[in-house]
């Protein structure tokens, strides 16, 4: 199983991501010339080797109309407090920011118009989805009336373009990423001086390990760089066991006392089992309506199974068996929701070792349209099937069963059922 991990002990951003998956392969200049060729209108790459603490690493920068930004280019996140330089101060600078972009709509048009495939378009516009998003629940409006400033600029665009393109031609089974620091202090905005992480960031790294810097005043991770690592990140937290293969530094611009970096390691691991917790109890005064509740409410919780089995209880009454697998974070938020939303009295604990194959979404053109696929490989298996939802929405459209349509197109599955 190759496995990326991206350590994050000084923030993330976009350029910085960009620049760090660039460092993994031996012939850089042949993939600067193929991120070139995307054709992101007025944008042209460039690599540069950049040293900082003595670690000599990559660093792509992203030229507009021959003009490179002179404070920072879009993500990057060497700011601080002394000048508050940030992606947000683009609409400073002078004629060559006119051809900025900020709806979503704008965005579309120049994604749809790259030179690249259909997968990685949509991880583009996934993780734009991502950032209006986030944008909308700061400002109080719909998703469609966003109109990003700082994240629409061409170079930013370049920069999550950059992301999705090496991704895409890295293909790990697994993208782990470490706690995020985010920096401290304050940082400027177009929407003026906010707190880091900006009310952005900190909506897009909900769920995601992070913590604040005492040493480091600024921003050290970026919207962008939060929306890319939501969006590729497998799990967060520290390196797996793992045979490191090779390692890259993507390099930020300005100097600090700790090496400005993000540090990418690529590898191998074996298979292993999953340690989960099993949590189950017995009920007999549920209706299943109130079982199923529970169960939904479970999963809302974070468990990874739910499932009951019939029973049979004392003085031959039927009932439940109720099991809820979870992970050892979760393990007392899980208690407390099984105790909140189920009549039992008590619950029994296991420790078990789950094995599971790596699962992944794909998207595929089908004569139909866009369709999702789940694969599923690993312990020498692959396979693939399509997903359920989107057959069923093409077979109320076009009046043919699941059943015709998944023979119909099962050769556009990579890999057999």
């Amino acid at each position: 199983m190759k496995i990326l991990y991206l350590e994050c002990k000084m923030g993330i951003a976009g350029d910085m991501l960009a620049s760090a998956l660039l460092s993994l392969f031996d012939d850089k200049e042949k993939v600067i010339a193929e991120l070139n060729a995307m054709g992101i209108p007025k944008v042209k790459y460039q690599f540069g080797k950049t040293e900082k603490c003595g670690i000599v690493g990559d660093h792509i920068s992203v030229l507009i109309d021959g003009v490179e930004e002179e404070s920072v280019d879009a993500d990057h996140h060497d700011h601080d407090n002394d000048h508050h330089h940030h992606e947000h101060d683009h609409h400073e600078h002078n004629d060559h920011h006119e051809h900025r972009h900020n709806s979503l709509y704008q965005i579309e048009e120049i994604i749809e118009g790259l030179n690249i495939s259909k997968e990685i378009r949509s991880d583009i516009r996934e993780v734009y989805q991502l950032l209006a998003e986030a944008e909308s629940e700061v400002h109080g409006v719909s998703v469609s009336e966003i109109h990003f400033h700082e994240v629409g600029n061409l170079d930013a665009i370049a920069d999550i373009s950059a992301v999705c393109y090496l991704m895409h031609e890295l293909d790990p089974d697994k993208v782990i990423v470490s706690p995020i620091n985010v920096g401290n202090g304050q940082v400027k905005t177009s929407h003026g001086i906010l707190p880091v992480p900006a009310p952005a960031t900190a909506n897009l790294l909900k769920g995601i390990p992070s913590y604040s810097s005492d040493r480091i005043n600024g921003e050290l991770c970026t919207p962008t760089g939060a929306a890319l690592v939501k969006y590729f990140a497998f799990d967060f937290g520290p390196q797996p066991v793992m045979s490191v293969e090779q390692i890259g530094y993507g390099m930020g611009k300005k100097d600090f006392p700790q090496a400005n970096c993000v540090r990418a390691l690529w590898g191998d691991a074996k298979d292993e089992a999953d340690v989960v917790v099993e949590l189950s109890c017995n009920v007999d005064d549920m209706t299943p309506e109130e079982i199923g509740f529970a169960t939904e409410m479970l999963f809302e919780a974070g468990a990874l199974e739910v499932y009951t089995i019939s029973i049979d209880m004392k003085k031959n009454r039927p009932g439940f068996l109720l099991t809820c697998m979870c992970r050892e974070d979760k393990k007392e938020t899980i208690v407390k929701t099984i105790f909140k939303h189920t009549t039992t009295i008590g619950i029994r604990e296991n420790i078990s070792s789950r094995y599971v194959l790596n699962r992944e979404i794909r998207r595929i053109e089908t004569p139909y349209g866009e369709v999702r696929i789940k694969t599923s490989s690993g312990y020498d298996v692959k396979r693939s099937k399509f997903e359920y939802d989107d057959l069923a929405g093409i077979s109320r459209r076009t009046g043919k069963s699941v059943l015709e349509l998944k023979n119909e197109l099962k050769d556009l599955l990579p890999y057999e059922e």
